[in-house]
């Protein structure tokens, strides 16, 4: 069976419960602020109340959540850690699995070289990630135009999933090679989701002290930032030039030590 194919498959079950669970996600979020606009209260008022550090935490910019686009730009900080999330763990367990699974010989039977099989889990996992980010956008747009009440708000959406995508790219690749690189790659997944979290608290961290703000470029989560792109900010040529550079490297680390390992039968 071709690679690609079987990658797949392999995750198609995976794929489904990570897109609802997105889904859901905005849809739970827009109902909630649906409630809160219906009850009177002015909405950004309530948080003027908040604690910056509270504020920070739950990931809340300087956003107006009284209309439907400010609401989702607070949001979007959840959709972003799920979507990173997902892309971590499938970048190390695309990798891994099947020194996880014992099935190993798969790979060594095939008249294939070690270039091709990364190219194709890569491959696979790329569309993963295109697939989920593509229901996450439709999902955005669906759900947040029900309770939009005629607020144009879809190149503020595209440009959030356009910095999302390139933050799930570069999670897949630390993924990947996280478990190119180390022994025992069972433990990629674990330990390329503790980096992801690592570099969130990191850009919290950020947020609750100015004096840190250098710090954000070691940070992706500080790159593109819904509160910066959305609403006609775009995107900064430095984070995206970074974002290009940390795939390009990560990327050739997955080749070179894939091709260096000693698969564990």
């Amino acid at each position: 069976m071709n690679i690609f194919i079987k990658e797949m498959k392999s995750h198609r079950k995976s794929l489904i419960f990570w897109s609802i669970g997105i889904f859901l996600m905005v849809a739970s979020g827009m109902v909630k602020y649906e409630s809160l606009s219906s009850s009177g209260q002015p909405m950004n008022e309530m948080l003027a109340g908040m604690p910056k550090s509270l504020l920070a935490v739950l990931g809340i910019g300087d956003f107006d959540i009284s209309t439907a686009s400010g609401y989702y730009g607070l949001l979007f900080i959840y959709l972003l850690l799920m979507g990173t999330i997902h892309a971590a763990m499938l970048g190390a367990t695309i990798i891994s699995k099947e020194e996880r699974d014992k099935t190993t010989e798969f790979l060594f039977v095939k008249p294939v070289s070690r270039n091709r099989i990364i190219t194709a889990k890569l491959a696979a996992a790329f569309v993963n990630i295109v697939i989920l980010n593509i229901i996450t956008f439709v999902s955005s747009i669906v759900v947040v135009g029900k309770y939009s009440n005629g607020e144009v708000f879809t190149d503020d959406i595209a440009i959030t999933m356009a910095g999302m995508f390139i933050l799930q790219l570069i999670f897949l690749v630390i993924g990947s090679s996280l478990a190119a690189v180390k022994r025992k790659s069972k433990t990629a997944a674990s330990l390329a989701t503790g980096v992801l979290l690592l570099t969130y608290l990191l850009s919290v961290a950020i947020d609750l002290n100015e004096n840190i703000e250098i710090l954000q470029y070691l940070t992706p989560f500080k790159y593109f930032e819904a509160k910066n792109v959305m609403f006609g900010g775009g995107f900064e040529f430095i984070f995206v030039l970074l974002s290009g550079v940390l795939i390009a490297v990560l990327t050739v680390i997955t080749f070179v030590f894939y091709k260096k390992r000693d698969l564990n039968v």
